[in-house]
């Protein structure tokens, strides 16, 4: 349980903190280092780059550091990034930090997975992925309500966020089993690459990694824009959209239950109709909440669904199972971000909404099969 328990911590913090409180504290950080939207939309992009170098990483150093030793690295990196954006005074500056974060971010699925699939009995792994993967939820509402708490002050939130770095990496350190150097695990080939539904696997994570920088990167400045939201209300539905993902959760139970392509598929259509819902710069504060909190519940729905998916892909290597949808997601939200900046200035917020709406959808085609969808 406590391995469980820091594992969502963990989650929260790198995920929550360190990756997507950027989207919710950009539109100060816009104003203070005079960001244009595709210099906020590279920016943002290069924490889903660094993220998937951290993947590949944690797969080249999990058997020589062990899940322990991988895990803290990401603490300690993510942590440093947040230190970083804090006293960041230019715009590289800024994507350093952002990046370091990513990195961080990328260096702590792998080993969190691994250690469940070695030290939780088989009945309980899947409830307990999806438990640490709803940490990212945690780490979102953490963030909105330190916002509200802290008056939207981002270098000072980024402060406080570093501090609770360095609390949760130890916990997690001192949480985590030691294991030997080498393990048991299987060497990665390229044959993990030819196994079947693979290719599925990635088309769909890609796309819906592309389409969820729309609300990840840009939607505090969509509720700013669109919405006349003020910044504590975006701070309010940012601890929507965390509260509601914390459903995600129970995506063990969905899956055990309706199966994993049945809650992959309803996850990525339910994520495609809120977007289409935001374009309507009109519609009530209470619903544009609601369609907040829908897009985060349906989000960690969807990642823990592609874990499960990814891990019945690769049951002798459960870190590669979870890294490689983990990866091929963060490559489409490197892509997404910057491409979505440039649509939003070029042909508004609208068309470019409607645009990463499409794009989800059609990553909905793509599903488990067999065993695996069942």
């Amino acid at each position: 349980m406590n391995l469980v328990c820091a594992g969502f911590a963990l989650t929260a913090l790198t995920y929550g903190l360190g990756r997507f409180a950027y989207g919710l504290l950009l539109p100060d950080i816009r104003s203070d280092l005079a960001l244009t939207g595709s210099s906020a939309g590279w920016i943002g992009g290069s924490s889903f780059a660094a993220y998937c170098v951290g993947v590949v990483i944690a797969f080249m150093t999990l058997t020589r550091l062990g899940e322990r030793g991988v895990a803290a690295l990401a603490g300690v990196t993510a942590t440093v990034g947040m230190l970083l954006v804090c006293v960041a005074s230019t715009a590289w500056m800024l994507a350093l930090g952002i990046a370091l974060a990513g990195l961080g971010t990328g260096l702590t699925s792998p080993p969190l997975a691994a250690a469940v699939s070695r030290h939780i009995q088989a009945p309980a792994q899947s409830r307990s992925n999806g438990f640490i993967n709803a940490g990212t939820a945690g780490g979102i509402a953490l963030s909105g309500a330190l916002v509200v708490l802290f008056d939207g002050n981002w270098r000072t939130l980024y402060l406080i966020f570093a501090c609770i770095g360095v609390a949760v990496t130890a916990w997690t350190f001192f949480a985590i089993p030691p294991s030997r150097p080498g393990g048991t695990a299987n060497a990665m080939t390229v044959a993990f690459l030819r196994r079947p539904g693979l290719a599925a696997l990635c088309a769909s994570a890609f796309l819906m990694g592309a389409a969820s920088t729309s609300v990840w990167t840009f939607g505090a400045d969509l509720l700013q824009r669109s919405f006349q939201f003020a910044d504590q209300h975006v701070a309010y539905a940012w601890v929507v959209l965390g509260a509601a993902a914390t459903l995600g959760a129970i995506t063990g139970v969905l899956t055990d239950r309706f199966g994993v392509a049945f809650v992959h598929r309803i996850a990525l259509l339910a994520m495609a109709l809120t977007l289409c819902a935001l374009t309507q710069a009109g519609l009530p504060h209470a619903l544009a909440y609601g369609a907040m909190g829908l897009f985060g519940a349906a989000y960690i729905v969807s990642t823990g669904a592609f874990l499960l998916w990814g891990i019945s892909l690769f049951p002798d290597r459960p870190d590669i199972g979870l890294g490689i949808p983990f990866l091929v997601m963060a490559l489409g939200q490197a892509m997404g971000a910057p491409a979505y900046g440039v649509l939003w200035d070029q042909v508004g917020v609208t068309a470019a909404l409607f645009s990463a709406a499409v794009v989800m959808a059609v990553g909905a085609y793509w599903r488990p099969t067999g065993k695996t969808g069942a």
